[in-house]
């Protein structure tokens, strides 16, 4: 029986630049970000990139796509 990693396949710096880069964090970026930190292999400097992002949603700096 072979076990198969079900670990998400995107870059949370590919996610954050685009956030950045167009000012909304889409839907498919927010289940994205949901299923890594739901995972219990999330690194420090992850989980600090995962925090700016949603702080600056909480500021306003960032807005929320559907």
């Amino acid at each position: 029986m072979q076990f198969v990693s079900a670990l998400p396949q995107f870059s949370l710096t590919e996610i954050s630049f685009e956030v950045w880069e167009t000012g909304t964090l889409k839907v498919c970026q927010r289940e994205e970000i949901r299923a890594l930190l739901l995972t219990d292999r999330i690194s420090t400097q992850d989980y600090r990139l995962i925090n700016r992002l949603l702080y600056a949603v909480r500021r306003g700096w960032l807005g929320l796509a559907d």
